[in-house]
């Protein structure tokens, strides 16, 4: 089964642009700040908000002892600050129906 194609970055716009009646420019403006936002948020407040889809979150992740796979020697993974997206429930439930 071959890869779905996923939607660009014009495309999306493209897409907005017809459902909302403005013009191109205007939607990648929006999108574009959208992004900004998110990302200035995340950083200053350690999480963000996407309305109906999830949650961007700061997650500080400790120092630890891990294995290189090649020889099997031991070797320290210094800690490190990661980004995650926790999907909201609803976005979940919408593609993936649980099997109750």
């Amino acid at each position: 089964m071959a890869p779905k194609k996923l939607m660009t970055k014009g495309q999306i716009v493209a897409h907005f642009a017809g459902e909302f009646e403005i013009s191109k420019k205007a939607a990648a403006c929006m999108i574009d700040e959208y992004a900004a936002l998110a990302i200035a948020e995340t950083k200053k407040k350690g999480a963000f908000v996407l309305p109906g889809i999830g949650k961007s979150v700061l997650v500080k992740r400790k120092a630890r002892t891990g294995r290189n796979p090649a020889t099997g020697e031991a070797i320290n993974i210094p800690a490190k600050t990661i980004v995650k997206i926790r999907p909201a429930k609803a976005f979940k439930e919408a593609i993936v129906p649980s099997k109750k």
